[in-house]
């Protein structure tokens, strides 16, 4: 049987993926150097220590393992950190990259899922985008992921591996049964901190920008459910391994919440008022940004399961009450 590599898999959204493919019986080796992840989110397959970057490392899995294909998660993802210290992104989500793809193709691996970013497309001037919609990105997190993007579509021309690039919007929500979630240090994802805020862990949440051409005053965002994003990658893999072409996919649900509906869902999940602040907004934030998502539907026959926002609303705040609790089958950063 033919192994998976799953980089960044102690990771918040390759911890899942790797459950998933566990579930369907699929080897997996986690590669990841648990700068961010978490040794106990590693609960299926072999883990490996180290760095994408790694050449010699990359060379002796490669050698001991019969990997096929690669899905690469491993990332800095930080938006604001990536604009404060752009080399930290650029080396590690784009010349690691790079070196990960070398070393893939050198040893003959045939296929490759990528973790990319709605971030390619900077603002869309319709508030929507689709993968025909020029990137334009705005920070450095989104020009990292665009490059290697550029990098895998390169190398399949050259005779290097399929792939399949997946754009994802914004992930939230936890594998439904409370076995591994999100812990990532500061992060910056709304549900995340609305939750945090909601079990004590911040003292409140603020909302930036009450003043943009929607409904309410605040943005509206696409939100997917993790789950359902593991299982795109799933439908991604047995794409590629039956012969599909390489392709680029948006990864969304195709319609919005605003700042306002989350922080009320968080609050009706808990049952008590958040402490919530007004404040401006932020340069660079759009007041909407949408998956145009049936490619993904058409190309992959990938059918969401959790598009409902009170389920990633719940399974989020579940998995951060074991965190403030400091419950056995939780972990946190120290």
């Amino acid at each position: 049987m033919m192994r998976v590599m799953v980089t960044g898999g102690a990771g918040f959204i390759g911890s899942h993926l790797a459950n998933a493919l566990r579930d369907r019986g699929t080897e997996v080796c986690v590669l990841d150097n648990l700068s961010t992840g978490f040794e106990a989110a590693v609960t299926s397959g072999e883990l490996v220590i180290g760095d994408t970057g790694d050449a010699a490392l990359l060379d002796r899995i490669f050698d001991s393992h019969d990997i096929d294909t690669v899905m690469h998660f491993a990332a800095h993802t930080i938006v604001p950190e990536s604009v404060s210290d752009p080399l930290k992104y650029y080396g590690n989500n784009t010349a690691s990259s790079r070196t990960l793809l070398e070393r893939a193709h050198a040893h003959g691996v045939k296929h490759v899922v990528f973790s990319s970013t709605a971030a390619v497309y900077g603002i869309p001037p319709e508030g929507a985008a689709s993968e025909a919609t020029a990137t334009r990105p705005i920070n450095p997190y989104g020009s990292s992921k665009l490059m290697t993007e550029w990098m895998l579509r390169d190398l399949a021309i050259a005779g290097g591996p399929t792939y399949v690039a997946l754009r994802y919007f914004n992930v939230a929500g936890c594998e439904p049964g409370g076995s591994i979630g999100q812990s990532t240090p500061k992060a910056t994802l709304l549900v995340k901190v609305a939750c945090e805020a909601a079990v004590g862990i911040r003292q409140g949440v603020s909302i930036f920008g009450t003043d943009f051409p929607t409904p309410d005053g605040t943005g509206l965002r696409d939100y997917i459910h993790v789950e359902d994003l593991a299982c795109a990658h799933l439908d991604a893999l047995h794409y590629l391994r039956d012969g599909g072409k390489s392709t680029t996919l948006n990864c969304g649900y195709g319609h919005g919440y605003s700042v306002r509906e989350v922080l009320a869902a968080v609050e009706k999940a808990n049952g008590a008022a958040l402490n919530i602040t007004e404040e401006p907004r932020r340069a660079g934030d759009p007041p909407e940004l949408i998956a145009v998502a049936r490619k993904i539907q058409t190309v992959l026959g990938w059918e969401p399961r959790f598009d409902d926002l009170d389920t990633i609303v719940s399974t989020s705040l579940e998995w951060e009450r074991k965190i403030a609790n400091q419950d056995s089958g939780a972990y946190w950063a120290a």
